[in-house]
């Protein structure tokens, strides 16, 4: 009897501990099923602002240019007013150059979207200079201003130049410039009308370097991100020419001087940014 009592007493407790196990299992199942369940907390994602654009600050571009030239009329004049018949001191009048057509190349920098800078080299066309010549003597009329004298004067000129830009009004960009460089003038022989007759021939051409400058003014219009259309007006004063020497038949040297040749030009050009 008291072992049937032992056998149940420890069955009870068998089951009991059973029990106990089963149920702590499934409340630290459960708990590890809830905390499955839980969201993960992560830390706050932060955003950095986005870079703001840079400006543009600069960049090279390749120009070329066409124009014409419409040339002011210069001062000539004989070296030594003795020479041959001529007279009024040896200067000429009704002096008058005949217009050009001029074609340039250059490259530049642009350091932002106000201020610009390039170096251009132009080149034009022979342009015809005359003028009339106060004769003296019978030769060529005798005190009348039948005499006249002709040449070719073709300019090259070296520039360095600087522009500001004046904004962007709807694609259109206005700008003014000024440059200084140098200049080179090459006359052609000379043709003495009426003069001749006392020199046997006129003087040869002859070449001289001068200091130059200019001030222009004009607008752009691009065409694409890098392409734009250039119209522009540009003054621009080459400086001085001269010819060769000649000899009349007393022995006196002279040459044709010609003072002041500057002129008026209308130019349209392209400018291509490379960068």
């Amino acid at each position: 009897m008291l072992l049937r009592k032992d056998r149940l007493m420890r069955s009870l407790t068998m089951n009991l501990s059973l029990a106990m196990a089963a149920t702590f299992g499934l409340v630290a199942f459960s708990g590890m099923a809830s905390a499955a369940d839980m969201p993960t907390e992560y830390p706050p994602i932060i955003e950095a602002p986005e870079p703001m654009p840079l400006p543009a600050v600069g960049g090279w571009y390749l120009r070329g240019d066409i124009g014409y030239k419409f040339y002011q009329a210069p001062k000539a004049s004989f070296s030594d007013p003795s020479w041959g018949s001529i007279g009024n001191n040896g200067n000429m009048r009704d002096e008058k150059m005949l217009g050009a057509a001029d074609f340039g190349a250059g490259v530049g920098y642009k350091f932002n979207d106000y201020l610009r800078t390039d170096l251009t080299l132009d080149y034009e066309t022979p342009a015809k200079f005359k003028g009339s010549v106060f004769c003296v003597s019978t030769p060529c009329g005798g005190g009348t201003w039948n005499a006249s004298e002709s040449a070719k004067i073709t300019a090259y000129s070296a520039l360095a130049n600087l522009y500001a830009d004046l904004g962007d009004f709807h694609g259109l960009k206005p700008y003014i410039g000024a440059g200084a460089g140098a200049s080179y003038l090459k006359t052609s022989d000379v043709k003495s009308g009426g003069l001749d007759a006392n020199t046997g021939n006129g003087p040869k051409g002859e070449g001289k370097w001068n200091f130059a400058w200019a001030v222009m003014a004009g607008v752009e219009y691009p065409i694409s991100d890098r392409l734009s259309l250039d119209l522009g007006y540009r003054y621009l004063n080459l400086g001085d020419a001269k010819t060769g020497t000649v000899t009349d038949g007393s022995g006196n040297v002279t040459r044709t001087d010609y003072k002041d040749i500057a002129a008026h030009e209308v130019r349209l050009g392209l400018r291509y940014y490379l960068n």
